[in-house]
């Protein structure tokens, strides 16, 4: 952490953001909140806010974990440490769980920042009420018995005053919110009870709401004390009392995910899941990076329109080429008169979106449906395959071997990542019964980072090629997508699920149903 500058100093003092992070998932985070962190020098965040969420922005930033401290006034600590961070002329961003302005100790670290003079702005964010009641399906207000909502803590500061008054709070008629409530669940649940508040009013628990190990689950005020006890819902979590959650929607209700597309290509995936009710899990396996060396890729480049075809075997190489393309001030008119190939439709995307126009993708989105494709072509073409640098090699073969010259350049590297142990145990807590995997070299790492779990989980395979990586493994998959796209694996998890569902239903049941 910077030391704040000596009196006199000539540098200019910094800003800070108190910026919400909502309830954890990253798609929760305001626009304006996510440029706040991408702006950031420094980030300086408590345990309430999951990395994966700043992962996600894409931030360059410090990070700095707010520390536990044993101290009385801990958020005092907090403010000095955002003084001295912006004093050094640093844009720093506070991020704190939910909204900044809502149980987060916003006036105990905001009295140092004021006494300092240092300039600093707020961020809303979702708080834990809003974002509890979208995920049991509950309406916190409605116009027929709930027209009020209060919201109040489970968790009292030693030193406050005057203690939130039970008494009172029992004879509101509309809904209550309590957060941080399922640890002292057993102390102010039977105290509304005892005050009047009916035993068996409505109760929904939402437990980590939208982190990949959420939980969704319903009962009664009487009753609470005794599930929160048996089930160990975990913190933080929001109890609405005086709504009921409604059941769970979608053939993946209750499924956890785990997604392992390089980082940046994990989204359409993880929207589809959740659009089918499950929740997700985004943990790349690989990284993306550049090739050992841009010299042969940039040599291609400086000879494009001496080819006839140039192929792109996935949307990385897409995107690699095109950058250099770019860094050597070159546009689609150095192509001339070659045609571009895309191996599926997810690289054939990627093409368009870059301006592009694609004049082959193959029925089968694999090497041997390329190699297909171009049984026609007249031998003594000239192609440039534009790949990964390693992986198979079956096009050029087959080409080679019909009299074709081609030329293989890599537009970039694929790499396994490290995962910590406690990204481990992340996806232990989630309960995962699906993984996803997406290439060979995700079947590879997947084998070598998750070990036995993979016999646990049902494994979803985005293509033949995928499979067979996996079956070297010593590892078969659940379901094997029909078409190698995220839709078509997704339906393809979902096709599963659905026909086990189907399979556990009584008959009578299905018939009472059919009817």
């Amino acid at each position: 952490m910077a030391d704040a500058p000596a009196a006199g100093s000539s540098t200019p003092p910094g800003r800070i953001a108190f910026v919400g992070a909502g309830p954890g998932a990253a798609d929760l985070l305001t626009l304006r909140a996510a440029d706040c962190l991408r702006r950031a020098d420094a980030i300086v965040y408590d345990a309430l806010v999951p990395t994966a969420l700043i992962d996600a922005v894409g931030t360059r930033a410090e990070r700095i974990p707010v520390p536990r401290a044993d101290d009385a006034d801990p958020g005092a600590s907090v403010g000095r440490m955002l003084v001295a961070l912006a004093a050094a002329g640093r844009y720093v961003v506070r991020l704190k769980g939910g909204d900044p302005t809502v149980f987060a100790r916003l006036t105990e670290e905001l009295e140092p920042v004021r006494q300092a003079g240092i300039p600093c702005e707020f961020v809303p964010g979702v708080t834990a009420a809003l974002a509890a009641a979208s995920a049991a399906g509950v309406p916190l207000t409605t116009r027929s018995g709930a027209s009020s909502l209060t919201i109040v803590t489970g968790h009292e500061a030693d030193a406050k005053a005057e203690a939130c008054d039970l008494a009172r709070l029992a004879a509101l008629p509309g809904t209550l919110v309590v957060y941080m409530g399922v640890e002292q669940a057993a102390r102010w649940a039977r105290a509304l009870v005892a005050a009047g508040r009916d035993a068996g009013t409505p109760v929904t628990v939402v437990s980590r709401c939208s982190w990949p190990d959420e939980r969704i689950a319903s009962t009664t005020l009487g009753g609470l004390a005794a599930d929160v006890a048996l089930h160990g819902w975990q913190p933080p979590a929001a109890v609405i009392v005086g709504a009921a959650a409604r059941p769970p929607l979608g053939p993946l209700a209750g499924r956890t995910v785990l997604v392992t597309r390089p980082e940046g290509q994990g989204d359409d995936m993880a929207a589809r899941v959740r659009d089918a009710g499950g929740g997700c899990i985004h943990v790349p396996l690989v990284r993306i990076g550049p090739p050992d060396s841009w010299a042969p890729l940039d040599d291609a480049i400086a000879r494009l329109d001496t080819y006839d075809w140039v192929v792109f075997a996935s949307v990385n190489g897409v995107r690699g080429f095109t950058g250099r393309l770019r860094a050597a001030g070159r546009d689609a008119r150095a192509l001339g008169t070659a045609r571009l190939a895309a191996i599926g439709p997810a690289t054939r995307r990627e093409l368009d979106a870059a301006g592009f126009v694609v004049d082959l993708e193959p029925q089968t989105s694999s090497s041997e449906g390329l190699a297909a494709a171009f049984a026609t072509v007249a031998a003594g073409g000239r192609f440039l395959l534009v790949r990964a640098d390693r992986g198979r090699d079956v096009l050029r073969r087959e080409l080679e071997t019909r009299g074709h010259h081609v030329d293989e350049v890599a537009a970039y590297a694929s790499r396994p990542c490290d995962l910590p142990p406690a990204t481990l145990d992340e996806i232990d807590r989630a309960a995962v019964e699906w993984i996803t995997v997406t290439s060979p070299a995700i079947a590879t790492a997947a084998a070598q980072v998750f070990g036995d779990r993979l016999c646990r989980w049902r494994i979803a395979s985005i293509s033949p090629i995928t499979s067979a990586a996996l079956e070297a493994a010593g590892l078969r998959p659940t379901v094997e997508a029909v078409r190698a796209t995220a839709e078509s694996l997704v339906a393809g998890i979902v096709a599963w699920e659905s026909a086990r569902t189907a399979r556990a239903t009584p008959p009578a049941e299905s018939a009472q149903s059919a009817g």
